[in-house]
């Protein structure tokens, strides 16, 4: 739809559930196949979105390392560190950073959680190339055009406690909703909702899925106005890497204690006649 006209669905209900039965995931394992083997009993249909979170996807990619590693995978999935904070107990300094996908995130989205002890998961190397190789396998296995897939991951979030489940890979899903242009209920010109339509689907899934169940699919029915059909690019859509904020254009590129040190020391050197060194990028 041009941008700012009303999307409404014309049944305002919204399906989400998980499946059961999924095991674990291993290093070159099939995931398009055991996971099709998993979606056979839950007849799909067209307009659906399947939810995969990226911790099966690591492992089927084989991105796990030793937990040992984990503070050097930290450092080599690190483009730009934004803030970091000593932690008790002789613990390693929490690290939030921006990694080589362009996500802020502590520890890089590196991870040790649901994942064989003694390992720690790297997040998938392109997730938007692994949701349209997942969305592919399962159009054709399962007969369907119009077929959505994202890929999801736990962030924090600024000026909010808690954590949500994100989608950093996405396929056959417009990503957002872009309402700019349009009017709302009232009849007043819409110039800044722009919905982050991938996320919200990434995070109602995780209502159903849990942290601790065991099930890393869901199917999310119900946004089928938000699903592609066809192939190539344009029925892959745009990927989850769009919503990406450029770290040029985010307002909060440093924490509060790296942006006072960076102040100081620019005051420092402007009154030594020194030179100051330039903001990160």
């Amino acid at each position: 739809m041009p941008d700012g006209e009303a999307r409404v669905p014309q049944d305002a209900r919204l399906e989400v559930w998980a499946p059961p039965g999924l095991g674990e995931v291993r290093p070159g394992d099939d995931l398009a196949g055991v996971v099709g083997d998993l979606l056979e009993r839950e007849a799909l249909a067209e307009g659906d979105v399947v939810v995969v979170t990226s911790k099966v996807v690591s492992k089927a990619e084989g991105r796990v390392v030793r937990a040992a590693d984990r503070e050097q995978a930290i450092t080599d999935e690190t483009v730009r560190v934004v803030a970091t904070r000593a932690r008790p107990g002789g613990l390693p300094p929490l690290r939030i950073v921006e990694n080589r996908l362009g996500l802020v995130m502590a520890a890089a989205g590196v991870d040790a959680s649901n994942t064989p002890e003694g390992t720690v998961l790297l997040l998938p190397e392109d997730p938007d190339a692994s949701a349209r190789r997942l969305r592919a396998a399962w159009r054709a296995r399962f007969g369907l055009d119009r077929l959505g897939v994202v890929v999801t991951d736990t962030a924090g979030r600024p000026w909010r406690d808690g954590l949500t489940d994100i989608a950093i890979g996405a396929a056959g899903v417009a990503v957002v909703d872009d309402l700019r242009g349009g009017v709302d209920a009232h009849g007043r010109p819409l110039s800044v909702t722009v919905t982050s339509v991938a996320d919200e689907i990434a995070a109602a899934s995780e209502l159903v899925r849990g942290k601790a169940t065991g099930r890393a699919i869901a199917v999310v029915r119900g946004v089928g106005r938000f699903v592609l059909g066809g192939d190539g690019p344009a029925g892959d859509g745009p990927g989850a890497r769009t919503l990406v904020r450029p770290s040029a254009d985010d307002l909060f590129r440093e924490g509060s204690a790296e942006a006072y040190a960076r102040g100081y020391a620019a005051a420092r050197a402007e009154l030594s006649g020194e030179v100051a060194p330039d903001p990160p990028r």
